[in-house]
């Protein structure tokens, strides 16, 4: 079986940790015995964010000569081009503004037997405009929750757009139980929709936690990631623990209200910004943790958490959010409800303070993502779809 992936996140050499996930599915359902290529997306503008801060060189940097293909652990990656106006402003158009870098990419080489688009906008807009064209392929969408919160909330055109190209679609795989069910209130009911969770790889042995108790966060700097509410935790309880630290790996727009925050709240020294890190750079320095905080007040999933618990850090995350499928398939997650700071308080001052509970819940989270959370099993159940949808479009 030929399978196309197509997606607007997907790592490249400026950015390796950029849709690490989507790469690690196209490597997992390659050992499932499905020859996968992809066409990554590239759009080559600055950012609004970029132009308003001025980091024009820095932008200059990152796309200056990017490649045209490269192979990444096996699998070919092609970079479609194109360009188009400012996201805020146009994000449920971009499908047909990426279409034709699209169409070049996947009418170059093996005809593929099915493609499959990481998110609707703009990868499966784009894929169904190919397809439109007389290219008789059957369409996989899967739905990591963008969709949903971002494009189809922000416009009647992003809804439109979404809520087509998932009808459209021969199968939508959705990331958790959360987002199956927005995608149902979305479009009603469908020919094919299932959940298949991210994955994690299990180290085989972590490396030595931290001295100090440290709190540690993977995760996009932004608001609904709630890493405000961390640092106040921290500040509630510097009196019962004056030595807890809180890191924060990634990078994002909240970079600098949260350090204020830090500041004011007289936890600046504790609270450390270690920025964005390669991959394999970010997991060993989560790895150091003792405990992985995200109490998003919406996620669609939260990779970071299941990556956290291989390594046998327990986990905090919220209530309504796809943390609630980890929490439902072991132990090794704990649910806050979401903006409920006390109860989250309480729960790091929990595990903190006891060293056996915490060693209970840390390999706890080991055994819950060995059980459900591999990458391997992510792997057998997209190729399953795969199957289903081909043998379905035969005559």
């Amino acid at each position: 079986m030929r399978v196309a992936v197509v997606a607007e996140y997907y790592p490249r050499p400026r950015d390796p940790a950029w849709g690490i996930w989507a790469h690690r599915q196209a490597t997992a359902v390659r050992e499932q015995g499905v020859e996968v290529r992809v066409v990554a997306l590239e759009r080559p503008l600055p950012s609004l964010g970029d132009l308003r801060s001025g980091r024009l060189a820095g932008w200059a940097a990152r796309v200056l000569n990017p490649p045209r293909h490269t192979i990444m652990d096996g699998v070919p990656v092609r970079y479609a081009r194109f360009v188009s106006p400012p996201r805020p402003l146009s994000y449920p158009a971009w499908g047909r503004w990426a279409a034709r870098g699209v169409r070049r990419a996947l009418d170059q080489g093996p005809r593929p037997g099915l493609v499959h688009a990481h998110y609707a906008v703009p990868a499966g807009d784009a894929v169904l405009r190919w397809i439109d064209r007389g290219n008789d392929v059957p369409l996989v969408v899967s739905v990591h929750g963008g969709d949903l919160s971002y494009t189809a909330a922000r416009s009647n055109r992003g809804r439109e757009v979404v809520s087509r190209v998932l009808r459209a679609a021969d199968a939508v795989i959705a990331n958790s139980e959360v987002t199956r069910r927005g995608i149902e209130q979305l479009t009603g009911p469908l020919p094919l929709l299932e959940v298949v969770h991210p994955g994690a790889d299990i180290p085989a042995a972590p490396p030595p936690r931290a001295p100090q108790p440290t709190l540690v966060t993977v995760a996009h700097l932004e608001p609904h990631k709630n890493q405000a509410a961390v640092i106040r935790a921290v500040a509630a309880l510097q009196d019962r623990h004056p030595e807890l630290r809180y890191v924060l790996i990634g990078k994002g727009p909240d970079r600098d209200r949260l350090a204020q925050l830090a500041a004011r709240l007289g936890v600046g020294e504790r609270v450390s910004f270690a920025g964005p890190m390669d991959h394999a750079a970010a997991l060993q320095h989560m790895a150091r943790g003792w405990l992985h905080v995200m109490p998003s007040v919406h996620d669609a999933f939260g990779v970071a958490h299941v990556e956290a618990m291989a390594a046998g850090l327990p986990a905090i995350g919220g209530t309504g959010t796809g943390a609630e499928d980890i929490a439902a398939a072991g132990d090794g997650m704990v649910l806050v409800p979401s903006g409920d700071e006390g109860t989250l308080a309480r729960s790091i001052d929990r595990i903190v303070s006891d060293p056996g509970e915490r060693d209970r819940l840390g390999a706890a989270a080991r055994r819950t993502v060995a059980e459900h959370f591999t990458w391997e099993r992510n792997g057998e159940l997209t190729a399953a779809v795969y199957r289903r949808v081909t043998e379905r479009s035969r005559p």
